[in-house]
């Protein structure tokens, strides 16, 4: 039966329905249901997750959990705990959640449980990893690891792209407070010739590591980015001097060293791990290496905490899950087209470009698991967003008066690594404000009760019922940090079973990939070929102004 079809759908519809037409508000929901607080909000261990500022009645709530049940979300969950490959399209098993199956005592790696796919529990070869790239980090961040001239590394530099650069950069970046003093790590993932150059600017090449993160070690942007950070090294060492001052995550060992990288430093992972659900693996290493083993293995633990709820918590009181249908009801019954991710925390600024990613290259489908276009249900959000309070003097304005629905995720810490004055207590101030000002508004009665002129009022009133979620975290550590992260990917798990989605292949970003190489030989051969006409005469004003 299509999606669209089924009495859980169908309830749903009524539900929105009735919502619109009775013109329900969603602070009216708090008087109706005194409780509604308990009801919609959930904790888990330093995660408080409020949901209850959103146009969801007890009965919606309940229409939705029946539709994520109908949907096999939870069987869809334990086939994926249990490696299963539910990849259909390619043919591979989904397993970031084996990435952080682990427990860590006095500085090793081992596995909670054996996961198996094809007969072989792919948890020796996530413990052997992570326990080679710890020992690995302590000789850089000890000085033991000596670059070519004997001196100390100082610039951990990664270039990749992706899933290999958004995801460490991201983690990186939100845990500084964790960085040690003296080490330096920065991020190259653009083409663009502008993004190495400027990283290679001012650089010590006699103190600088990179990490070249390409699982086949052909990734066009990675490779470029590599061999130009190798030509600029060889401008004052020797080809032999690569091995101390380059490494690799990746699998494709004749290549890495034909490169000049030595394989003992190599970290492999595997296809059944998604580029954008890659951190936790070998592609974490320049965040291990910045914040340490010992940190690296609470990132994992909290992770590891948000896995084990999912697995194991009934939908209703299940936390992604409830995220996950949320986001449902407002992308498929309220005509939302897109979720904006607002953390409060400047450390948190690359997080809504990470889920950027994970979300929309995740459900941005349109043909479902059985081959079929989707033609009568809306599948990924466009998400977005910036930190507080920064986005409240750029885009606030469209989701407080614009004519779009805009449901907000609201990250805050109750605690700052930065307690400068009061910067924090006002930071949060914005933070409730925002919340309660989408969901309250102002009225026209309350602005002539102000005193506000009449011709005024149309302009300075705000209808509020805008819907957001809250989450509050006592402070943003390392584990902390991975059980948001797990929050959010799990959520984008639900909701591509629900919408019958594969949630797990990226054909999308592969297509532009593959014109591109053919159109870079036809540039470099200064000869344009069959193209539509807007393409040729495009190509052709390149190649003219380029080569005057």
């Amino acid at each position: 039966m299509k999606l669209i079809n089924t009495r859980e759908w169908k309830s749903l519809e009524l539900d929105a329905k009735q919502w619109i037409d009775g013109h329900q508000r969603i602070e009216s929901l708090f008087v109706s249901q005194p409780d509604r607080l308990a009801h919609f909000s959930f904790e888990l261990d330093g995660l408080f997750v409020d949901l209850s500022k959103n146009s969801i009645t007890a009965s919606i709530q309940s229409h939705l959990n029946q539709l994520a049940t109908a949907s096999g979300v939870e069987a869809y969950r334990d086939k994926m705990f249990q490696g299963e490959k539910i990849n259909l399209t390619e043919g591979r098993a989904v397993l970031h959640v084996a990435l952080r199956n682990v427990t860590y005592h006095r500085g090793v790696f081992s596995a909670v449980s054996s996961i198996f796919v094809d007969g072989i529990d792919v948890m020796v070869g996530v413990v052997d990893t992570l326990n080679k790239m710890g020992k690995f980090t302590e000789t850089v961040r000890s000085g033991e690891w000596k670059g070519a001239t004997g001196r100390s590394i100082k610039t951990i530099v990664n270039i990749g792209i992706g899933g290999s650069d958004l995801g460490p950069k991201m983690l990186t970046r939100a845990l500084t407070p964790y960085i040690q003093e003296g080490l330096s790590v920065k991020f190259v993932s653009n083409v663009d010739g502008t993004d190495i150059a400027e990283t290679l600017n001012g650089l010590d090449p006699e103190t600088s590591l990179f990490i070249i993160a390409s699982k086949t070690f052909t990734t066009q942007e990675t490779m470029t980015n590599a061999e130009t950070a190798k030509r600029w090294f060889l401008q004052t060492h020797k080809p032999t001097d690569i091995a101390k001052h380059f490494v690799a995550a990746s699998t494709a060992e004749k290549l890495v060293a034909a490169f000049g990288i030595d394989t003992a430093n190599m970290f492999p992972f595997w296809d059944w791990v998604g580029g954008r659900y890659s951190s936790p693996s070998a592609i974490g290493l320049p965040v291990m290496l910045a914040i340490g083993r010992d940190h690296y293995a609470e990132l994992l633990s909290g992770y590891h905490i948000m896995d084990q709820h999912f697995l194991k918590t009934p939908i209703e009181k299940n936390i992604p899950v409830q995220m996950a249908l949320t986001g449902i009801w407002y992308n498929n019954f309220m005509h939302a087209e897109s979720i904006a991710i607002l953390p409060y925390d400047q450390t948190l600024e690359h997080f809504a470009a990470y889920f950027q990613q994970g979300d929309m290259e995740s459900n941005g489908k349109y043909v479902n698991l059985a081959g079929e276009r989707i033609t009568d249900y809306q599948t990924g959000p466009i998400v977005w967003g910036e930190p507080g309070t920064n986005g409240q003097h750029a885009f606030y304005q469209l989701i407080h008066q614009g004519t779009k629905l805009i449901p907000a995720d609201f990250i805050g810490m109750v605690k700052s690594h930065h307690p400068e004055g009061d910067h924090h207590v006002k930071l949060m101030a914005n933070f409730f404000a925002q919340t309660e000002a989408l969901m309250c508004g102002l009225s026209a009665d309350t602005l002539r009760a102000q005193g506000c002129s009449e011709s005024l009022i149309p302009h300075r009133t705000f209808e509020g019922n805008r819907p957001t979620n809250s989450i509050l975290i006592n402070e943003l550590t390392p584990k902390t940090l991975g059980m948001l992260v797990a929050l959010y990917e799990h959520k984008i798990f639900v909701q591509g079973v629900i919408w019958q989605v594969n949630s797990f292949d990226q054909y999308g970003v592969e297509l532009g990939k593959v014109g591109a190489k053919a159109i870079l030989s036809e540039l470099e051969n200064n000869k344009v070929g069959q193209h539509d006409a807007s393409t040729t005469i495009l190509m052709e004003r390149f190649l003219k102004k380029a080569n005057p």
